[in-house]
C-alpha cells in the first residue's frame, strides 16, 4: 500500500509538472509572436520656434493647438494618421483664419499656412479611400511634418531678420535718401600703373 501511494503521488506530481511546461511554452511563444508594428510613421522634429518667436505666439492659441496636436505626428500609426486626420485640418484651417499676431500676416507666412491645410485636408480625405496604401498615408504624413517644420522655419526668420535689425540699430525698411546738390565723387587721375596721379 505504501508504495501503491507513493507511486500515485509520483504520477500526480508528474502530470503537474508536464503541464506546467506546456503553459511556459505556450506564453514564450506568445510574447515571440509580439512584435513591434511595422506601421508606424516616425519622423525626425524639424524647426522648432526660436525662445523670442515662441514668446511672440504664446498668446496665439490656434497656433499652440496645431503646435501641440502636431507632435502625435511625430510617430504615429498609419491607422491613427487617418482617424486623427479629419481634427488636425480643422485646427489649422483655425490658425490660418485667426492669425493673431501682426508680423505673421504677410503673404509669405499665409501661403505656408494654406500649404500646411492642404496637406491636412489631403490626409483627411485619404482616410475616406479605401483603397489608400500605407506607403501613400506616410508619405502624406512626412509631408504634413516638413511643410509644419517650414512654417516654423519662416515664423523663425521673421524674427531672427528683427532681432539682426536691432543689433545693427539703422532703419533698413526706409530707403537713405542722397543729398544730389553735394558736388558728386570725383575720381583721381591714374597713370597706367594704376597709382594715382600727384599734381
Amino acid at each position: 500500500m505504501k508504495y501503491l501511494y507513493s507511486l500515485l503521488l509520483f504520477i500526480i506530481f508528474l502530470s503537474f509538472s508536464c503541464n506546467r511546461t506546456k503553459t511556459v511554452q505556450e506564453v514564450s511563444k506568445n510574447s515571440d509572436s509580439l512584435k513591434i508594428s511595422s506601421d508606424r510613421i516616425i519622423s525626425t522634429i524639424g524647426e522648432t520656434l526660436i525662445p523670442k518667436a515662441k514668446k511672440a505666439v504664446s498668446e496665439w492659441k490656434e497656433y499652440n493647438d496645431v503646435d501641440e496636436f502636431m507632435l502625435k505626428y511625430y510617430n504615429i500609426s498609419n491607422s491613427e494618421a487617418l482617424n486623427y486626420a479629419e481634427e488636425l485640418s480643422e485646427l489649422v484651417q483655425l490658425m490660418k483664419d485667426t492669425v493673431r499676431v501682426e508680423k505673421l500676416k504677410e503673404l509669405n507666412i499665409t501661403a505656408r499656412f494654406n500649404v500646411l491645410h492642404n496637406e491636412a485636408l489631403r490626409l483627411a480625405d485619404m482616410a475616406t479611400i479605401p483603397s489608400i496604401t500605407n506607403e501613400e498615408v506616410k508619405e502624406e504624413v512626412l509631408k504634413i511634418v516638413e511643410v509644419f517644420s517650414a512654417v516654423n522655419q519662416k515664423i523663425n526668420t521673421i524674427y531672427k531678420a528683427e532681432e539682426l535689425q536691432n543689433l545693427l540699430e539703422v532703419d533698413t525698411e526706409t530707403p537713405i535718401e542722397v543729398d544730389k546738390k553735394k558736388e558728386p565723387f570725383k575720381r583721381s587721375k591714374r597713370s597706367r600703373l594704376g597709382k594715382p596721379i600727384m599734381k
